[in-house]
């Protein structure tokens, strides 16, 4: 390097100061211009401005490790957070998964104890069902062999009544069609005419009574005491006596000879024992009539009184009031056997049957 000559005093002129003012900032600036020139000064300087961004980088990349740093522990301490957090929720998820296994298992245990019930209850449905359709099947044919055997419909009347509070109380749609069923029956047994049988009793033992008072059309007229016979002449006071003396002396012979009309030819053929057993003979078909009535054999008793009415008809005397009292009453318990039929209740008991049979 050439470095230039130092001037001493000595070389420089004396007189001369303003020119050696001039001279030192001229050297200056060439000795800057030659500093400039010099490699030595940007290796210097791209040294220090390496140096200094060195340290500007160390600085940056020392706050981005710690950064780093930071965000690595946030994000293991995270990572442990999520790590434990996926642990419990696991736990929790193995647990509600045991909690619904057993929640199944309870529900599938009461769902089968429910079905169980249910045809228990079913079960006990029809069994209750089945006896009350037999007891009320019992009790109507109880009632209608007690409405035969008194020739009343009140028990059979009863019992249906009965039955129908029964089906009512209990309310099964399905014992509906047996409901209507009853309704039907008690209508009709409630129209019905129907004849009051003790009534009818109690004129068949006063008809048998009477047998023993009406007369036959062969006996004698009864005499009337204290008064003439109706075809004898009246006594009057006035009378000649030989006409009063000969009425008293004909008076007892007037009952020898009798003329009187029989409709019935074999009537005037019956001898005394003859109407007794003829009477014999009306009590029996008239007691005949009165057990086929209490037998509810409501031909027999018919054919019984027509019987009857025909003996009285033939042999017994019509002009009498106590025969024509006989054959009124006879009359009249002919016209009510004529109804006295029981309504059945055969519409009951198919309903009932078919009930039956869907129970079962």
């Amino acid at each position: 390097m050439n470095e230039p000559a130092p001037h001493s005093p000595d070389a420089m002129p004396s007189d001369a100061p303003h020119e050696g003012a001039a001279v030192v900032p001229q050297a200056a600036a060439g000795a800057s211009r030659a500093l400039w020139r010099q490699p030595w000064f940007w290796l210097t300087l791209a040294s220090g401005l390496a140096l200094a961004s060195s340290f500007f980088l160390w600085q940056k990349v020392s706050g981005m490790a710690e950064q780093l740093a930071r965000q690595s522990a946030e994000a293991t301490a995270q990572s442990i957070e999520a790590r434990t957090l996926a642990r419990q929720a696991l736990d929790q998820a193995r647990d509600a998964a045991s909690r619904q296994a057993v929640l199944e298992a309870r529900l599938a245990e009461v769902s089968l104890q429910r079905s169980q019930i249910e045809e228990l209850l079913q079960t006990l449905s029809r069994s209750r069902d089945e006896n009350l359709i037999v007891d009320i099947e019992a009790a109507i044919r109880l009632g209608q062999q007690q409405a035969e055997l008194t020739g009343s419909p009140q028990p059979l009347l009863a019992q249906l009544k009965s039955a129908e509070q029964r089906l009512a109380r209990v309310a099964q749609p399905r014992l509906a069609p047996l409901q209507r069923a009853l309704a039907r029956d008690i209508d009709r047994i409630r129209s019905a005419n129907l004849p009051d049988t003790p009534a009818l009793l109690v004129k068949l033992d006063e008809l048998v009574r009477l047998v023993d008072e009406i007369p036959l059309a062969a006996d004698p007229p009864p005499r009337s005491q204290g008064r003439a016979p109706a075809d004898a002449p009246p006594l009057r006071a006035e009378d000649p006596l030989w006409q009063r003396w000969l009425a008293r002396v004909w008076q007892p012979f007037q009952g020898l000879v009798r003329v009187s009309r029989i409709p019935q030819p074999e009537a005037a053929l019956l001898s005394p024992e003859q109407g007794f057993f003829l009477r014999e003979n009306l009590k029996l078909r008239i007691i005949n009539a009165r057990l086929g009535l209490l037998a509810r054999q409501h031909a027999a008793a018919r054919a019984d009184l027509a019987a009857a009415a025909d003996l009285i008809n033939r042999y017994f005397d019509p002009a009498s009031k106590k025969t024509q009292l006989a054959a009124t009453l006879l009359q009249q318990i002919q016209s009510q056997m004529r109804s006295a039929e029981l309504p059945r209740v055969d519409e009951t008991l198919a309903a009932l049957a078919a009930a039956a049979g869907a129970t079962r």
